[in-house]
């Protein structure tokens, strides 16, 4: 090789680490903006753990003397818990395609669009600063796995801390690949109303899936949020055996493995931010 050859691919070799290293720098930067706006809006973020913790404590507490444990398999609180888990990690996933389109309305977004890095890296930065949010906020919920009768058990608390993490990447996603398609506020909160509740019902986080009709049991089969719910209280009968919920997502009578469950999971986060890194490297 000749000595310009070589100088050449050396130049082209800093010339991607660079870049590389900007790219981290604008996806740290975001993520470190969401961290930020969580730390300086304590008021605001206990004011969303209490309508999940209320839900465990109230609600959960209150029907607990009303379903009898054999038709769940567990207390009715240990079988809400992860409902509330994903309840907790939902609203700060979904906070994050609100602020892209406020972002864009507010201007703020095309002063990010000037900065030498990709679109999808910016995109990138927001899913993984609403990612990691979301699942500071869930990690905070951990603490009341006692009142549901589970035990402190640190493999059993890692585990329910990665299934969060998985499904906040997917809620987040979601929420990034349908801000990318809208492009009012007012739109995205409507569509909020009529979509996330009922796929939160549809979750089998407050009652079990067999106590649905059959349309809304196929609704389920293709609903994100109950698999994320299924996956944590799967998690949940691995470590504590005597905890076994009744059976959740079933595909013809038998339910899927769980690392296939996991993998759908991720699956579906994946191809939603593609599909809104896609919309989004479109020219405003």
């Amino acid at each position: 090789m000749s000595a310009l050859t070589w100088e050449s691919s050396e130049a082209a070799g800093g010339e991607r680490t660079t870049r590389l290293r900007r790219e981290l720098r604008a996806v740290h930067a975001l993520v470190h903006r969401d961290l930020l706006r969580l730390a300086g809006q304590r008021t605001h973020t206990a004011l969303m753990l209490l309508h999940p913790a209320l839900y465990l404590l109230i609600l959960g507490g209150g029907l607990a003397a009303l379903i009898p444990q054999s038709s769940l398999g567990v207390g009715y609180q240990a079988y809400l818990f992860p409902g509330m888990l994903m309840m907790t990690v939902q609203t700060p996933a979904i906070m994050v395609g609100i602020r892209l389109i406020t972002d864009r309305e507010s201007g703020y977004l095309r002063e990010l669009l000037m900065a030498p890095v990709r679109r999808s890296t910016l995109l990138l930065g927001s899913c993984a600063g609403g990612t990691l949010t979301a699942a500071v906020q869930g990690a905070v919920l951990l603490s009341l796995a006692g009142v549901a009768g589970l035990p402190y058990d640190p493999v059993l608390l890692v585990l329910l801390l990665g299934g969060m993490v998985l499904a906040s990447f997917t809620v987040t996603a979601l929420a990034l690949a349908l801000a990318v398609s809208l492009r009012r506020a007012e739109t995205f909160h409507t569509l909020l109303g009529l979509v996330m509740m009922p796929l939160l019902f549809l979750s089998g986080g407050f009652f079990p899936l067999t106590a649905l009709p059959a349309w809304a049991r196929a609704l389920s089969d293709v609903n994100p949020l109950a698999y994320a719910v299924d996956l944590l209280r799967r998690v949940i009968a691995l470590r504590v055996p005597d905890q076994a919920a009744v059976a959740g997502i079933e595909w013809a009578g038998r339910q899927p493995p769980l690392p296939l469950e996991a993998a759908l999971l991720l699956a579906g986060g994946v191809l939603a931010l593609l599909w809104a890194t896609h919309r989004f490297n479109r020219p405003e």
